[in-house]
Formats: structure tokens, C-alpha cells, sequence
């Protein structure tokens, strides 16, 4: 006896060729380990996939125009009638996903978790490039040199969307920003913040074209963030969580700026002082 069963694709009008709906009851069904692949950042470069865990998640990804390849769906939580998981399940197959009908198993296999969510999208990664970053006065990016920690990468993702921050720019030897948890830890943002991924010497070779400032935090900063300008086009420059900004790529900084601190701590968490900085120079621009 077979764990999956096929339904026939359902018609989907002129736009997409209908997706299939499947059952899977097993976590060692080659489709499952497919999926659970995507775990690791090896099979996500080789594949362009990602995963996003929610339905809340999903939805946003749907909403914002990202390729769904697979929607995996609780089974149980479709038979208890959940109306908005039935919608979206109806939505995926329209627009040419495959669907899976998982058991709370595969689900837990899948999200490497207990109690997962009713909902595990598998999405097509996009990636903006560098060269089409573009910001006028008094707009904001940001970019991270050697961001390792994928909590803190979401979180920066989410605070730039809430911001309005038109790029967060990923330079050097970064975390995956399509990790499971740093998608997590984005709460959907991922869909909404262009992300750039550049090595160094690219970097450096674009800022020599970029005709904004670079404001960059760092110890040798003697400039208060609140004194600084951030009327015209600002790319926020922020530095790893251990060592901050490299002394070449603070050395491409238009001023060096500190976030006085009264405390005996002597450093802020790297999520915490982008955001800081991200609001600060926001609410200047939306001051002038």
C-alpha cells in the first residue's frame, strides 16, 4: 500500500497550469525528504527553494507575487474545516503549486519541530541585484557586514520593512537570509525588503558609484547617531555581532557614528542597534 495518493489537476483558467494534490502520510517519502532537504543551505543554492513555515507566512508570500512550488498542508487541520487553509490550498493549485495533505509526522519531519504550523510553503528565492539598489533623499537601506546570527538577520529584515527601508544589503560572508530561521524571525518581511547579496570587492566597487552617504556604526565613531544627517539618499552601514565593521569597510564610510550608551554594557545586540539607527534616521527624514 502506497502513502500518496494523486487527484486530478483541477482547471486554473489561461494564467497557470493547475497544481496536483497529494497525500502523504509518511516522513520517508521522497517527496518529504526533497522538502527537509531544504534545511540546508547546500540544497538551497542548488535548488533556488526555500521554505516558510505559517500560513500567515504563506499568504503573505502569495500576496506578494513569489513562485509557491509546493504548499504542505495539515491534513487534520483541513478536515476539522479550517476555511482559510481550504482557500489557500484552492489558491495554490490555481496558480500551479502541488499541494500535500501531510500527517502531523510529515509535518513535524518537515519543520524539525513538535507542533508544527498547519502550513509549510516551498517558495522560489529572489535575490535583487546590487546595481539596481537605488535611493533618493532622505530614503534608507542597510547594509550588514557579515551578519552570522539568523535571528538577527530577521529581525533587521523586519524592523527595514517596518521602516519602509527600501534594501538590506548582505555583504561579504554572510548568514542565509532564506534559512528556516531567519525567514521565521522575519515574519513575512522576507517577501517585502529586496535583499542583496554581494562579496566585498563588489561592494566596494558599487559604493564608488553610490551617490548617498554611508553612515557606519563603530567604536571609533565620534560622532552622536543623532547628530548626523540623514536628509539625503543614507545607506546604513552595520558590522558583525562580534567584531563590527571590517577597517576596509569602515574605511568606505562617509562618518563613523557611536550610540551613546549609559550602562555598564559596552555594546548593543546587532538587531537592536539597526533598528536604533534605522528609526532614528527615518524619523529625521520625515522631520525635514
Amino acid at each position: 500500500m502506497t502513502d500518496e495518493t494523486t487527484t486530478p489537476r483541477r482547471s486554473a483558467g489561461p494564467l497557470a497550469a493547475p497544481g496536483r494534490i497529494k497525500e502523504i502520510s509518511s516522513a520517508a517519502n521522497p517527496i518529504v525528504k526533497d522538502i527537509r532537504a531544504l534545511a540546508q543551505k547546500r540544497h538551497r543554492d542548488e535548488t533556488g527553494l526555500f521554505l516558510v513555515e505559517g500560513l500567515k507566512l504563506v499568504l503573505d508570500g502569495l500576496d506578494a507575487g513569489w513562485e509557491l512550488g509546493t504548499l504542505v498542508v495539515s491534513k487534520a487541520a483541513l478536515q476539522g474545516g479550517s476555511e482559510v487553509l481550504t482557500r489557500t490550498v484552492s489558491r495554490a493549485v490555481a496558480f500551479g503549486a502541488d499541494v500535500i495533505e501531510a500527517s502531523a509526522k510529515v509535518l513535524e519531519a518537515i519543520a524539525r519541530r513538535d507542533n508544527p504550523q498547519s502550513a509549510i510553503g516551498v517558495f522560489r528565492r529572489q535575490l535583487a541585484p546590487l546595481a539596481k539598489i537605488s535611493l533618493g533623499p532622505g530614503e534608507v537601506a542597510v547594509a550588514l557586514d557579515r551578519v552570522r546570527d539568523p535571528g538577527n538577520l530577521g529581525t533587521i529584515l523586519r524592523t527595514a520593512d517596518a521602516v519602509g527601508a527600501k534594501a538590506v544589503v548582505l555583504v561579504g560572508d554572510c548568514v542565509d537570509p532564506f534559512s528556516l530561521e531567519t525567514v521565521r524571525a522575519t515574519m513575512g518581511s522576507i517577501f517585502a525588503v529586496p535583499v542583496v547579496r554581494a562579496k566585498e570587492a563588489e561592494f566596494l566597487a558599487w559604493r564608488q558609484g553610490f551617490s548617498g552617504q554611508i553612515v557606519g556604526t563603530h567604536m571609533a565613531g565620534t560622532l552622536d547617531y543623532r547628530a548626523a544627517d540623514y536628509s539625503g539618499a543614507t545607506l546604513l552601514f552595520m558590522g558583525n555581532e562580534q567584531a563590527g565593521l571590517s577597517a576596509e569597510m569602515a574605511a568606505t564610510c562617509d562618518r563613523l557614528v557611536r550610540i551613546p550608551q549609559l550602562g555598564r554594557a559596552d555594546s548593543l545586540n546587532l538587531a537592536v542597534a539597526t533598528g536604533v539607527m534605522l528609526f532614528e534616521a527615518r524619523r529625521k527624514a520625515l522631520t525635514l
